[in-house]
Formats: C-alpha cells, structure tokens, sequence
C-alpha cells in the first residue's frame, strides 16, 4: 500500500513501508514530539521537505484519512 503526505495537493513524501509516513505525519503535526524538541525537529525538515506552515494530508492509497496542522 503507497502512503502519502500532502501539502496544498502536492505529495511531499511517499512510501510502501507502512510505517514511516504515519510516524512523520505525526510527527510533522505535533503528535508524537512538542515543545521545544516539536521546533527543533520542525526546524531541520521543513525546508529540506519542501514543506511550509499550515495544513496537511495523509493517503493511503489515495482515500485521505488524516489532516493536521504544521504549526
């Protein structure tokens, strides 16, 4: 199954491992990491991503099923 991340309709990561999406996606959102280690790890992805502030997308074979927010 391809997982995908996406920005504003643009996929910014995808993968068939089943794992790694999920667990940057929350990542990504604030779930897993907050505080000062949330803008730290936002700081070192967000450019080399391509990604900015705001809202994003998970599909997994593409039926969305998460959203959340960079913050």
């Amino acid at each position: 199954m391809k997982e995908e991340i996406r920005q504003n309709g643009k996929t910014v990561l995808e993968s068939e491992d089943g794992l790694s999406v999920g667990m940057i996606f929350n990542n990504l959102t604030g779930v897993n990491l907050k505080g000062l280690e949330y803008r730290n790890y936002l700081d070192c992805v967000l450019l080399p991503m391509g990604l900015k502030k705001g809202t994003l997308e998970m599909f997994p074979d593409g039926v969305p099923v998460k959203s959340g927010t960079i913050r």
